[in-house]
């Protein structure tokens, strides 16, 4: 019997998980189906009831009910309890369900394994202080860079995520006014801001001809954050396509036992916008 998953969000017409996990499935010769599913705003215990009750295996979570998986969930991994969220759901053989996030582990993958970029022992500032930052604090500090900046507009935020990740590494929530007004080795963009075509306001001065530039965001074209780092002499930039695919491989790999190729994927996706 064909096995079924899922992504739950609302919106969710743009999702691109669909496509991407059919290409994985092929690539691996899984029997599987995968659709995405308007869930209702307080709806979404309901449906995924259902969905599990029925003959669902495995859930994705986007927008907004990242925080509603994490309550849904019979068990959590270590992963999803750093990140506070749960985009990943897994029915397991006992019939309980696991909740995983693995967004995490698609930046570090993208950008360790994909860009090349080294993060040991490197500074690192990463602007925003919401879920998607929470949600990759823990795999980026396990990469063991020298040091993480969080900068935020609220200073109290990101102060209270550095705390709460003191004791995986050496970490510093500021205001974005606060930051070092020298060059450091990787910015990594989680704010929004250029969903809305805008900068976060940060000193120049923290890009060098070293440094590397991620948004976690992506479109058709560069972001507004990657034409400004590269505008200042960035050494390399990259927007956060690699990092969709990856995090479901990831999950993927959760559910089916098997991590799938993504290079293919991120082509044919990047072709389609």
């Amino acid at each position: 019997m064909t096995d079924l998953y899922a992504v739950f969000g609302n919106p969710i017409t743009h999702s691109k998980s669909p496509a991407i996990h059919a290409s994985f499935a092929a690539s691996t010769q899984q029997d599987m189906q995968y659709t995405k599913q308007c869930v209702a705003l307080d709806g979404f215990d309901c449906a995924a009831k259902a969905f599990f009750e029925g003959e669902g295996k495995g859930l994705n979570i986007t927008v907004p009910f990242k925080l509603e998986a994490y309550e849904f969930a019979d068990q959590l991994s270590k992963r999803a309890r750093q990140a506070g969220a749960v985009n990943t759901l897994i029915k397991q053989t006992d019939g309980s369900i696991l909740g995983d996030n693995t967004d995490g582990f698609g930046i570090m993958r993208d950008i360790s394994q994909n860009m090349q970029w080294p993060i040991k022992d490197k500074t690192v500032v990463v602007l925003g202080a919401g879920g998607a930052v929470r949600g990759i604090l823990g795999p980026l500090l396990l990469e063991q860079p020298a040091k993480v900046f969080i900068a935020n507009r609220t200073v109290e935020k990101a102060q209270q995520l550095a705390t709460a990740f003191s004791r995986e590494g050496n970490v510093e929530g500021l205001g974005f006014d606060q930051l070092p007004h020298h060059s450091v080795d990787i910015i990594i963009n989680g704010t929004s801001a250029s969903l809305a075509g805008d900068l976060p306001p940060v000193p120049d001065a923290i890009i060098g001809s070293n440094t590397q530039c991620y948004d976690m965001m992506y479109g058709s074209d560069d972001t507004v954050f990657m034409r400004w780092a590269s505008n200042l002499g960035a050494r390399a930039t990259s927007d956060g396509l690699g990092m969709l695919v990856e995090q479901a491989a990831e999950s993927f790999r959760c559910w089916r036992g098997i991590l799938p190729g993504t290079q293919v994927v991120i082509q044919k996706i990047r072709e389609s916008l």
